[in-house]
């Protein structure tokens, strides 16, 4: 049997994977948790095989949660499940001891086979996220070009929400030069959309 745990603050999540599990054979309902410190208080007079973990939770999120878990308990397979899929979440949770991540909305015949694969010692990766993985992998080698100090402060500008007027009532510059600046911050980092540019620089340290 393979005992499976699950932290997630959403009560809606945990049911729905209940649901999900509660008829396989060779699966038992360990229990579950709504944030890190009901799941460390678990484990200290509890196991489990695997740790179905969100990353994201109120105070101390799952990258975290992971790290400590992996420590106290190095036998506990841990499997990121999360509604991001964005590389640089997936590569922070392999990094502290996670040995897989899926989506929330995957099948059931998905997280199954991924409990099963971890559970073995495999890596698992639903096919959306592995991509996503690799996609962040490819773009951290890639190197970017050099940012001038008003571009590199226009892009922080811009991050924090301000629009064009605001900018450039905050810089003295006129809203065409910031503009500009914003364009040319779009080609130069090869992003389309503001969006992505924002993510970018979180992702590479820009900002």
């Amino acid at each position: 049997m393979i005992r499976v745990f699950i932290v997630d603050d959403h009560p809606v999540v945990i049911e729905g994977i209940h649901a999900l599990l509660q008829h396989e054979k060779d699966i038992e309902w360990a229990g579950q948790a709504m944030n890190a410190q009901s799941c460390l208080g678990f484990f200290v007079n509890n196991t489990a095989d695997v740790v179905l973990m969100d990353i994201s939770m109120p105070g101390m999120e799952g990258v975290e949660l992971c790290a400590v878990m992996k420590e106290k308990y190095p036998g506990v397979m841990i499997l990121g499940l999360s509604s991001f899929n964005q590389g640089l979440y997936i590569k922070k949770m392999m990094e502290h001891g996670a040995s897989g991540y899926i989506l929330k909305n995957s099948s059931r015949e998905e997280l199954i086979k991924a409990i099963h694969a971890v559970q073995s010692g495999e890596i698992y990766f639903s096919g959306e996220t592995g991509q996503a993985l690799q996609e962040y992998q490819k773009s951290s080698m890639t190197e970017l070009p050099v940012l001038s100090s008003r571009e590199k402060e226009i892009l922080g500008l811009i991050a924090e929400g301000y629009t064009n007027p605001q900018i450039a009532e905050k810089i003295f510059l006129s809203s065409f030069t910031v503009d500009s600046h914003r364009k040319n911050l779009l080609a130069k980092l090869g992003v389309k959309n503001t969006a992505s540019l924002i993510r970018l620089a979180v992702e590479r340290k820009l900002i």
